[in-house]
């Protein structure tokens, strides 16, 4: 396992389940922790606290991470930027609870994270849980009016009453029209 600054070690856990080891770390985010429309810059600051906790078949991880999101406004395309704390919560499976879920056809336990027996990396989890607390639709503002669909200002910066004047181009050739009012 490569060693980087989220992987740590457990072998002060002893595997007796009831052991817990309190874990505080400052660290650069690592890449893609986001999506296409907001995330969490590469090498910015994350605090992250954390509990190990040792159990029958791995090393329970819970704590939460403080990070800085940045992206854009759906609505307007303007820059956010926003402080979030995410909540961790997984379980680590031991290299042999692993196999046996593995050779028991447990496909929902061949699919979680596990140790090597002595080190754990807190990257996936962290990862898991920046993406998937990310909004799907980041707004700078929950009442943000957008832009402008015709001439694209910031409607938030236009005048009041901003408006265009919208013709259907299939009756364009009545717009002199005015009839003889019956």
């Amino acid at each position: 396992m490569n060693r980087g600054p989220l992987v740590l070690a457990i072998h002060e856990l002893s595997r007796r389940p009831g052991n817990t080891q309190e874990v505080v770390l400052d660290v650069s985010a690592p890449a893609d922790l986001g999506t296409g429309v907001i995330g969490v810059p590469e090498g910015s600051p994350v605090h992250l606290e954390a509990t190990l906790s040792s159990a029958l078949d791995g090393v329970l991880v819970t704590g939460s991470a403080a990070v800085t999101l940045e992206g854009e406004c759906v609505r307007c395309l303007e820059p956010l930027r926003t402080e979030a704390v995410v909540e961790l919560s997984e379980l680590y499976l031991y290299p042999e609870a692993l196999r046996r879920a593995v050779e028991d056809g447990d496909e929902e336990g061949a699919e979680m994270f596990s140790t090597d027996g002595e080190l754990l990396d807190l990257e996936p989890v962290l990862r898991d849980s920046v993406v998937t607390s990310l909004p799907f639709r980041p707004l700078c503002s929950v009442d943000c009016p957008g832009l402008c669909p015709t001439c694209g200002i910031p409607l938030r910066d236009a005048e009041p009453g901003h408006a265009h004047e919208s013709i259907d181009p299939r009756l364009r050739v009545l717009e002199g029209w005015q009839g003889d009012g019956e």
